[in-house]
């Protein structure tokens, strides 16, 4: 590699003495759902495969669990289903032609199996999970040894290049290394010697069944992030000797699924997690992965060139772009479309049981059914509204050679984007801005600002068709009172049009009212990203002398400039139509603040004295200073109506309920690829 070439380190390849990877990347592990799914094997060859040919040297796949134990009643292994070696040799294959290495995954889920059958080192229930594990006894121990041998054996003869162990995040084998989930007193637990027997059993087990030129990797949790975690001179040991048992790269693993620490969703600074794998890659004898919110090739660059690891694992910035590295090789890492982390369409849909896509990018794990032909009749297309929904057709649809005028009647493009960049752990919205502006004039789509758009105009302005984009507006609730002076609209409070005063009360605590608060709760100005101001709010030892991390820390949070009460009318818990994945962190992250949240409100009225509202039958009145209103949205449609010029109305436009940028970018593509 030349010296000038960009993202040096990145860039450079790895040797790992019987081969060699091309550059420091990983595609790291991820579920996709398409491993659930019958003979999907050439879906999850076209998935992996367009990651290959944008540059990436190492694959991992999803988890693939290796028995019954972990998977649901009359489901069997993909290593002992019939003709398995050839549907494997199909993803291999075609990741192999594109000059790329690939490892599958073997994933013990352990007492996090959604399953009767789980088993786990002690019969302890897992705080997520509704099922309760047996105790393993020794036969089946000893049973799980060989399957994950056998596995392995498997992937060598269906063309892997290697296999990785889960030994992280709380699974089988973090259950035995972890006090916290090891109760036994048998030769599998009680020292620490006995609850690393597993985890080393496995790796000799699979070095004696694939030899010595086959990747081992071990996916080794370092920082748990529990109560009767690890300690950091017990990890380094289990490194050491998972090292002397054969393992060839060790990828880092932070925190357990069952943590109350986030580590991945999009409050987490970038590369948060990096100073981790440092101090044991100092260790370690063989290379390290670092892993976790590292999603640009200058973060990823600079870790790497600061000596943070060896190679660097990124799993979801490859469902938002295949090419991610080829982008950045080529110079062009402004077309990267980022991977904003907000979960609401991998994580979100796996834990929910749907396949995992990406918001940004839809085509992700759809790549036989979403395909950008070029269009077989050029069409002069007016988009009215350059949101979400707006630029992801006017993008996708000049793409395809159609003539494409984008309006909108704002400055700038971006719609409720503009809002959700301007919310606390959301900033990373602007980078999908960004990736649309440069994709706008890279596809020379006319863009016209500060535009406002007719019937008329649109029907004199020599178009065949018209997608109308417009939006949604805030729905004000009959509340009497709704008018009083304190009633203010969440987009005059975000956008900075209406400074909020110190006691505040938000009616509606679904999706937007929760970003309210966090808005508010922050005071004038943006959280700082720095890493160690993160981990003090949460609770982190940076010294790593806690045990798992957290052990006997306090989490250090401020509490909230401003006296904030979030009210819904319906009863339960507030935020419960949240993000699966993420909706713990906002709520918990509010209550950090000292935010109040009130169920079941009945609003009574406004007027000087407050807001007067029954809460499950009890009057009370909040003297605020403000009362936001985030009650939900209407479609802003008008222009379609009336309108003899052909056209297709989608996004908040086309439905406002419960609406999110993932539909409408989802939406607003699938039309694009069928006009």
């Amino acid at each position: 590699m030349k010296p000038d070439a960009p993202y040096p380190h990145l860039l450079a390849p790895l040797d790992l003495g019987f081969t060699q990877l091309r550059n420091r990347v990983l595609m790291g592990s991820m579920h996709t759902g398409l491993e659930d799914i019958p003979d999907s094997h050439a879906r999850l060859a076209a998935f992996y495969a367009e990651r290959a040919a944008g540059g990436v040297a190492l694959i991992v796949t999803g988890g693939f669990m290796p028995n019954a134990h972990c998977l649901p009643p009359g489901e069997t292994p993909a290593y002992r289903q019939p003709d398995a070696i050839a549907g494997h040799r199909l993803i291999t294959d075609a990741v192999h032609r594109e000059g790329a290495k690939i490892c599958l995954q073997i994933l013990h889920t352990g007492r996090y199996a959604h399953s009767e059958n789980l088993i786990a080192p002690s019969a302890l229930q897992a705080p997520i999970n509704r099922f309760v594990p047996a105790e393993a006894t020794d036969t089946q121990i000893l049973q799980q040894i060989e399957d994950f041998g056998d596995f392995a054996s498997f992937c060598q003869q269906a063309g892997y290049d290697g296999v990785e162990v889960m030994g992280s995040e709380g699974y089988f084998i973090n259950e035995f290394i972890a006090p916290r989930t090891n109760r036994r007193e048998d030769r599998w637990g009680g020292s620490f010697d006995n609850r690393c027997r597993l985890a080393l059993a496995i790796v000799r087990r699979i070095r004696e069944r694939v030899g010595e030129k086959f990747i081992i990797i071990f996916r080794l949790s370092m920082l748990d992030l529990v109560e009767g975690g690890s300690t950091f001179d017990e990890t380094v040991a289990l490194g050491k000797a998972l090292a002397e048992a054969g393992v060839t790269l060790i990828n880092t693993g932070i925190g357990w699924h069952e943590s109350q620490i986030p580590t991945i969703a999009t409050k987490v600074p970038r590369a948060a997690f990096t100073w981790v794998s440092a101090r044991f890659r100092a260790q370690l004898p063989v290379p390290v992965i670092t892993s976790n919110r590292i999603n640009s090739p200058d973060v990823a660059e600079a870790l790497l060139a600061l000596g943070d690891a060896d190679m660097v694992s990124m799993a979801r910035p490859f469902l938002a772009d295949p090419r991610f590295v080829a982008k950045a090789a080529a110079g062009q890492s402004d077309s990267i479309n980022t991977c904003i982390a907000c979960n609401q369409a991998c994580l979100d849909h796996i834990f929910n049981g749907r396949l995992t896509s990406c918001l940004v990018n839809p085509r992700a794990c759809h790549e036989l059914e979403l395909i950008s032909d070029p269009a077989t009749q050029v069409r002069r297309i007016a988009v009215v509204g350059a949101g979400p929904a707006g630029l992801a057709f006017a993008t996708t649809a000049a793409e395809r050679g159609h003539r494409v005028t984008l309006f909108d009647q704002a400055t700038e493009i971006g719609g409720q984007f503009n809002l959700a960049k301007r919310i606390p752990g959301k900033e990373e919205f602007a980078e999908t801005l960004r990736y649309f502006n440069n994709r706008l004039q890279h596809l020379k789509v006319d863009v016209r600002l500060g535009a406002r758009v007719d019937t008329a105009m649109l029907e004199s302005g020599d178009f065949d068709l018209a997608i109308i984009a417009t939006g949604i507006t805030p729905r004000m609730p009959a509340i009497p009172g709704i008018t009083h002076r304190s009633v203010v609209s969440y987009v005059d409070v975000v956008s900075g049009k209406v400074t909020a005063g110190q006691r505040i009360a938000i009616i509606g605590a679904g999706g937007i009212g929760f970003d309210v608060a966090e808005f508010l709760s922050h005071g004038t100005e943006m959280p700082s990203r720095d890493i160690p101001e993160f981990m003090r709010e949460w609770g982190v030892d940076m010294s790593l002398q806690a045990r798992g991390g957290v052990e006997g820390m306090t989490p250090l949070t401020p509490p909230s400039p401003r006296q904030i009460t979030l009210l819904q009318r319906k009863p339960g818990k507030p935020g419960s139509t949240l993000g699966k994945t993420t909706g713990w962190i906002h709520r918990l992250g509010l209550v950090k603040k000292r935010v109040e949240m009130l169920a079941g409100c009945d609003y009574q009225r406004i007027d000087d004295d407050g807001l007067h509202v029954v809460v499950q039958g009890v009057p009370r009145v909040l003297a605020v200073d403000h009362i936001v209103i985030c009650a939900g949205q209407e479609p802003l449609r008008e222009l379609a109506q009336g309108l003899r010029l052909p056209c297709h109305v989608i996004g908040g436009a086309h439905e406002a309920t419960e609406l999110d940028a993932k539909r409408a970018i989802d939406e607003a593509t699938r039309l694009a690829l069928a006009i």
